[in-house]
């Protein structure tokens, strides 16, 4: 039922007002609320900070690899270490292995370019490490509602954004009200910053409403998928980092993997597929089990237990994808922009850097008696920022990548190691993801080896373990244009794709009695990745919020 509709009858929503409404309780949002309390402490002024997060709890869908650059949380908070912040395995090695399929080759130390090495950084479970800046936020006053999904932008008169109103309870799965059905709430505010993460939803529309890629290069993406294992005493080693391109990937799609060492003989592993890949028969998720079946992968993980699953998409584009950050009435921050710096393989830094810069402009603006214009002081101070500095060095490294593994390695290497980024050339990318993957009937098909249930797996024992739920009785959050088009188009030109790049099992093709075939979605097992509302070749796919609270709950992920 359309929201002017369920107004009418049920309306108006309550609505709060605050200085600045954050959405999304990430490094980014959660870095925001606090810089904006910190710099009111300092002031002795009070500004309202509200933040929703539409996991179930803070941390509850954050999934990242992840090794941390603490400089960005070290200008937020100085004394995080005496205040408990997780970050505890220091990295002690770093290794990279270009792999064949049954052999690997190890790049010496002093050949790897700095985006690869990881002296001083921490090995982290992002999850935990946000949920302890939620507990920073909130002591410092910073409202925070988990559980509340922001599902729709509210705008003022003249256009520019008013806030956010979170999702309506108790829609049932005929879209129509049930007795449990509660109106969302608006939340209204001087200044609103989108902090969703990678291809965040209300993102999408800002950049649609005020045209902030217009002249800006299309943002690409990976997809990142991870598992958690506990693994024998014996081969754990604490700090370890190691990284690998190659094998299984054929040497014109991007990607690679991670295998990090935590503490508790715990390891995360994980691969990263850019979805600019062209084969419509490739399964990224399919990929990565095949991974683990290599010789040096397999002898860290045999005998161990695979403990968690989860898959999120990441932002790739780096520099020149980034689009205008500000517009009337609020800014993009983190992921939700792209500032993550795919060379590093690392982003939680430049979430928690933007989130500040953001902060700083909402604050001075608040403080000046302003509202509802764009935060230009945002955009300027990052360009003035360590962050940009390291975002221009690394501007060309997905362009030189996405040409071959032995090409781009070979010019990343060049620019990176011999000439520290301090090159008078600029690659632009050319394509959105969506636009790459070639029909089928162009393509080879690719044979995946059946699940073992020790090593390797399938998608549902996955979701499983990620604790995904979703309230059954609710419209489905992967929402189609036209529903025609999977069958018509996707599955008749590209073999139905939607079934592979999905990590989650969601879409499904079955037989109809006629023996044609139909897609079924099973919104339930949606792990939030974003990927299916990247991917689609035809961008009939949008993604949506659910109900609140649904979909992972990832722990120490």
């Amino acid at each position: 039922m359309h929201i002017d509709t369920l107004l009418e009858q049920y309306g108006p929503r309550e609505s709060m007002e605050y200085d600045v409404v954050i959405v999304g309780g990430g490094p980014a949002g959660l870095s925001a609320a606090i810089r904006l309390k910190q710099l009111a402490a300092d002031r002795g002024v009070e500004i309202g900070v509200c933040l929703l997060e539409k996991g179930s709890e803070i941390g509850a869908h954050i999934l990242s690899g992840a090794v941390m650059d603490p400089r960005a949380i070290t200008e937020l908070i100085p004394d995080w270490k005496e205040k408990g912040a997780p970050l505890t395995v220091d990295v002690t090695e770093d290794r990279f292995l270009f792999l064949t399929e049954t052999g690997s080759k190890s790049v010496p130390t002093w050949a790897l370019p700095d985006n690869f090495k990881n002296h001083g950084n921490y090995v982290i479970s992002l999850a935990n490490v946000t949920r302890w800046l939620g507990q920073q936020a909130e002591a410092l006053g910073v409202e925070i509602f988990p559980g509340f999904p922001a599902a729709e932008i509210l705008y003022n008169d003249d256009g520019s954004v008013k806030g956010v109103a979170t999702g309506n309870l108790g829609i049932g799965k005929d879209d129509e009200p049930t007795e449990n059905f509660l109106l969302g709430m608006e939340l209204n505010a001087k200044y609103t910053l989108f902090c969703e993460g990678a291809r965040g939803h209300l993102g999408r529309q800002l950049n649609d409403k005020f045209k902030l890629r217009d002249g800006i290069d299309p943002q690409v993406y990976g997809i990142g998928i991870k598992e958690l294992w506990e693994i024998d005493p014996a081969k754990h080693k604490p700090g370890l980092v190691m990284h690998t391109a190659g094998w299984p990937l054929e040497n014109d799609t991007y990607g690679g993997s991670f295998l990090y060492h935590m503490d508790n003989n715990q390891v995360v592993v994980g691969f990263v597929v850019g979805l600019g890949y062209t084969n419509p028969h490739l399964s990224p998720f399919d990929e990565f089990q095949r991974y683990k079946t290599h010789p040096a992968i397999r002898a860290v993980l045999e005998g161990g237990k695979r403990v968690s699953y989860g898959a999120r998409a990441i932002t790739a584009g780096g520099l020149l994808s980034l689009p205008k950050l500000v517009f009337p009435g609020g800014a993009l921050v983190g992921d939700d922009a792209g500032f993550l710096n795919a060379s590093r393989i690392k982003g939680s830094h430049a979430a928690i850097k933007t989130g500040m810069l953001a902060a700083d402009a909402a604050f001075e603006a608040v403080q000046a008696g302003r509202q509802s214009d764009a935060l230009t002081a945002y955009p300027e101070s990052f360009k003035a920022s360590w962050l940009h500095t390291e975002l221009h060095r690394a501007r060309n490294f997905k362009q030189w990548m996405s040409k071959g593994l032995y090409l781009g390695t070979l010019m990343v290497g060049v620019e990176q190691k011999l000439l520290g980024g301090n090159v008078p050339w600029t690659l632009h990318h050319q394509h959105w993801d969506h636009q790459m993957l070639k029909p089928a009937s162009q393509c080879k098909p690719i044979v995946y080896p059946k699940p073992d249930g020790k090593l390797t797996f399938d998608r549902l024992s996955s979701v499983f373990i990620s604790n995904t739920n979703h309230e059954e009785n609710q419209p489905a959050h992967l929402t189609l244009k036209d529903p025609s088009v999977p069958v018509n188009v996707n599955w008749q030109t590209y073999a139905g794709p939607e079934s592979r790049y999905c990590p989650a099992a969601v879409y499904e093709f079955v037989k109809n009695d006629d023996g044609g075939e139909r897609l079924v979605i099973n919104a339930q097992n949606c792990v939030h990745c974003k990927t299916c509302d990247i991917k689609d070749p035809t961008q009939n796919i949008v993604w949506v919020t659910p109900e609140g609270g649904g979909g992972p709950n990832y722990p120490n992920m």
